[in-house]
């Protein structure tokens, strides 16, 4: 693993999530039909890194619901500032909330193209060498309650040092840190979505789905899991 990628994923945020939900669950949660959920014999995923394929709930070109795998962070490309050859692309896995309307990367996206992100964990690092990372999960009868990120998705168009590549991808929305995650990490945290609000955040107007962008309630969330290797969320 490149250097690169291990500054990134202590340093920024949110950069590493589960979702071990079961595929079953997912559309039953989401309200997905067997016919549109498109993951194929999907496993648990304890590790979710930038630029690695995840479950998302979008609206089909009809207006349906869908379950699909795409990439995690949009896209660009990124040249080399000694050189000016093209190096491996910039993955924008993170879109903060006061962006999404103003942002020539996020506004068509925000306006069009919003989406769900179902997780069953986040983690955030502190410090370094070693880092120390820590398991955020929601509370509730079950171990890991299921629940939805605020993401939106687009099709990353970009140049590679092998030519021109295109794939479908997502990111995930942040926002003010809550009590719970300050301490963590002081600034941001992603946008965790009730249920209650899935069709306003995927159908209604960027206006409506605007006001959903603010900080998860501290008392119903909880770490779950705390080491200095704990890199992935354990099943179960």
């Amino acid at each position: 693993m490149s250097k690169w990628f291990l500054m990134l994923t202590v340093n920024a945020m949110c950069n590493l999530y589960s979702n071990t939900i079961p595929a079953d669950a997912m559309r039953k949660l989401f309200d997905v039909p067997a016919e549109r959920d498109m993951l194929g014999n999907a496993e648990p995923l304890p590790a979710i890194f930038p630029k690695h394929m995840a479950p998302v709930v979008r609206k089909n070109k009809d207006g349906d619901r869908e379950l699909v795998p795409l990439s995690w962070g949009f896209r660009t490309t990124k040249k080399s500032k000694k050189t000016d050859a093209i190096i491996q692309p910039n993955a924008w896995n993170n879109a903060r909330d006061d962006k999404v309307r103003s942002s020539g990367l996020w506004k068509g996206s925000f306006e069009k193209r919003r989406c769900l992100v179902p997780a069953s964990s986040f983690c955030e690092a502190k410090g370094r060498n070693p880092a120390t990372y820590h398991w955020f999960a929601l509370t509730g009868d079950e171990s890991r309650p299921p629940f939805a990120f605020a993401g939106m998705w687009q099709v990353s168009r970009y140049e590679t040092k092998e030519g021109s590549e295109r794939a479908e991808t997502f990111t995930v929305i942040t926002t003010t840190a809550n009590e719970i995650v300050k301490p963590i990490h002081p600034q941001r945290m992603p946008v965790i979505l009730k249920p209650e609000t899935y069709d306003q955040w995927i159908n209604g107007s960027a206006d409506e789905a605007f006001k959903l962008l603010h900080p998860f309630v501290a008392d119903q969330m909880r770490i779950i899991r705390t080491g200095e290797g704990e890199r992935s969320d354990p099943v179960g």
